[in-house]
């Protein structure tokens, strides 16, 4: 069987019955055996995923499939689903076996998609490479001594090596839009609220988002009109209406773009990635968009911002994590002291214990107001100023990241090095709208070059629709 590139050739393969779920389900599944060595998977739900594809078979034949009949989806380490293993990539919670399933997965469940599998990440989702799992690195499938990023790595690569046909991932500071820029496919991250996160292993509550992998802008929206919504489970999801995404991605207006000064003049940024960017600015200039350079003098404060709130939610969430009543426990505890202390260091990971600790720093007593609740009062400013740039502007664009995907070790010995992978991503995740990455070219290497687009809170549908706009204009 071909490899599928899109949804849609699914759909005309079921309905020409050239195929049925059960086929497509074992085409990936010989897939993910064959490319096993990718790591991109943690565990691979084959019988269970036959299974759906059996039941699905069923309604297709009585006309009563979902939405969403035939397409394969893979599910990051942090999302629970019933009567699986989840454990976030960490040894902490090393056979943890979920009671329930996350609202965003049940609801493409419920349109008859098929879980695949649990895909590898950075613990916790804390990481910009991939190499922090308890469960081994991924490889980028088009260069495996170069990292797929994170810390949705695993996501992202069962979509370029055609594992699945979408994947979720989470979004904290980037851990969608980088590693979709690394691997050379689409990755969105929603408005924050717009897609629930009940079911979600928390790293930052404020920050987290669930966001998707795809290789078509319409996939990608399809999924998103799906999982987006309202949810009783959790108090902090919109209310606002769902628009179906995947129906409105004509665009044919005139828009007004802005970029920032600071991102193309960073001299961080690869000549490559910012050639591919401005080569795509000059093409939007010539088909009469109003492309305008601005500054954004708090560029400098939002990796701080970012890091400084991350590690504090860290911190308090992954207080629960402690061997009392699941997860991890220390065999060498003498008391209860001792299991907390033992269990901890050695349950987690160096880069989420680092986290933890920069987080209980800044939450600590004597540095609170000077930390904590500064870098709280900077985060409003950032927003304030995000979101007047998008009410001037209908997009922001920038590169997704300053440099395609490095290699292996190259980072990984200064954690600075390190965060400065999420310079360009940050900003939407501070502010809380939304933002995609597009596949924009390849550096001299061959190395995919990614460029950001970020709307304005609940601007999804005009997001799609320019997206979808700007893949045809750079293919």
């Amino acid at each position: 069987m071909e490899k599928f590139s899109s949804f849609d050739e699914i759909k005309k393969s079921l309905e020409k019955k050239e195929a049925d779920c059960k086929t497509i389900v074992s085409h990936y599944l010989e897939n993910i055996q064959t490319k096993a060595h990718l790591n991109a998977f943690v565990e691979v739900y084959a019988h269970s995923a036959l299974a759906q594809a059996d039941r699905i078979d069923e309604k297709l034949a009585k006309g009563k499939a979902g939405k969403l009949a035939g397409m394969v989806i893979g599910i990051k380490d942090v999302l629970n689903y019933a009567g699986h293993e989840s454990n976030a990539s960490s040894n902490i919670l090393k056979g943890y076996v979920s009671q329930f399933t996350t609202t965003a997965v049940q609801r493409l469940i419920d349109e008859d998609a098929i879980v695949i599998g649990r895909l590898n990440c950075d613990e916790f989702g804390m990481g910009s490479s991939n190499e922090n799992s308890a469960h081994g690195k991924v490889l980028n499938a088009l260069d495996e001594s170069r990292v797929p990023g994170g810390s949705s790595g695993g996501s992202a690569v069962a979509v370029q090596a055609n594992l699945c046909t979408v994947s979720l991932g989470t979004d904290t500071g980037g851990s969608v839009r980088q590693p979709a820029a690394f691997t050379g496919v689409i990755g969105m991250k929603p408005t924050y609220s717009r897609v629930s996160r009940w079911g979600l292993i928390a790293y930052a509550s404020s920050f987290d988002t669930i966001g998707i992998f795809s290789k078509t802008v319409k996939d990608n929206a399809l999924v998103m009109e799906i999982m987006a919504g309202h949810d009783e489970m959790d108090s902090t999801s919109s209310r606002k209406p769902v628009l179906h995404y995947s129906e409105l991605l004509h665009f044919d207006k005139k828009a007004k773009i802005a970029y920032l000064r600071e991102t193309i003049e960073s001299p961080a940024l690869q000549p490559e990635i910012k050639e591919n960017t401005l080569s795509v600015l000059d093409k939007l200039k010539a088909e009469g968009h109003e492309v305008k350079e601005v500054q954004f003098p708090l560029i400098k404060y939002i990796l701080p911002t970012y890091y400084i709130l991350t590690t504090a939610e860290a911190s308090s969430n992954l207080s629960r994590f402690d061997g009392v009543k699941y997860g991890y426990r220390s065999p060498k505890a003498r008391n209860l002291e001792s299991m907390y202390k033992l269990t901890r260091s050695e349950g987690f990971g160096e880069e989420v214990k680092r986290r933890i600790m920069l987080g209980t720093f800044v939450l600590s007593a004597s540095y609170y107001d000077a930390y904590f609740t500064k870098a709280q009062k900077v985060r409003r400013l950032i927003k304030e100023y995000t979101e007047n740039l998008l009410n001037e502007f209908d997009y922001i664009i920038m590169p997704t990241t300053p440099s395609t995907a490095f290699k292996f070790g190259e980072h990984s010995g200064d954690p600075v090095a390190m965060y400065l992978e999420d310079l360009f991503t940050v900003q939407a995740s501070v502010s809380g709208v939304p933002a995609i990455s597009l596949p924009n070219g390849k550096d001299k290497t061959g190395m995919p070059i990614g460029l950001q687009v970020i709307a304005n809170s609940f601007k999804e549908a005009e997001l799609y629709a320019f997206s979808n706009y700007l893949s045809e204009l750079t293919s």
